[in-house]
């Protein structure tokens, strides 16, 4: 069975992913940090995120051991990634690693954008995890904190609705609920709750 789980940055998606994939016993992709490997990649070779042909080339080239790097972490990669994801030619590049990662038997748990709408439109199980721009933002900005990095409420605020933005607005591939996906907003919810949610939508469309 394939998991797709599309949503928002901060909405929890990368969280529940990891609890499902350990729980069903299936590999765990986040296509986010495909991206943000790329960005790192671009930024490391002293390009611009927003020039088309470095991104590409650092998107064909990408050494999956980047993925292990803790700078995918920082801002400056997060923003630089929302850049190249919206360039089509770096989508084109990395959209074969996905479909054949989430299709190694026995099953895989994929989230990011749209993995559910375009990745692997023919996954089993799609679940749209979302919440409130504001909730989504104290989480950032605590994490920041607890991270020991400097952060303003009011600018990662900012940032969050600026990357909803592009990533809604792009032409290629933007981020939206699939017409078959299950939504659910954690806005009030605890990851237990989520988790508990999330599963029993798997296992109804393991019985469907």
């Amino acid at each position: 069975m394939i998991v797709a789980i599309d949503g928002p940055a901060g909405a929890g998606k990368g969280t529940l992913a990891k609890s499902l994939a350990a729980h069903l016993g299936y590999p765990h992709l986040d296509t986010g940090a495909l991206y943000r490997a790329t960005a790192l990649a671009v930024l490391r070779a002293g390009g611009d995120p927003d020039d088309p042909a470095a991104a590409e080339r650092a998107a064909r080239s990408l050494d999956t051991a980047i993925l292990d790097s803790p700078d995918l972490r920082s801002a400056e990669v997060g923003a630089a990634s929302s850049k190249v994801a919206a360039i089509p030619a770096v989508r084109a590049a990395l959209l074969d690693f996905q479909r054949n990662f989430a299709h190694r038997p026995p099953g895989a748990v994929l989230d990011g954008r749209d993995v559910g709408t375009v990745v692997v439109p023919e996954a089993e199980a799609k679940l749209f995890v979302t919440a409130s721009a504001a909730v989504r933002a104290q989480r950032r900005h605590q994490e920041l904190q607890e991270r020991g990095e400097a952060s303003i409420y009011a600018r990662v605020l900012a940032d969050i609705e600026a990357r909803d933005a592009r990533d809604a607005g792009r032409a290629d591939a933007p981020m939206r609920k699939a017409d078959d996906a299950v939504e659910i907003d954690t806005s009030d919810l605890s990851p237990s709750d989520v988790f508990k949610r999330a599963l029993a939508v798997i296992e109804a469309a393991g019985t469907s």
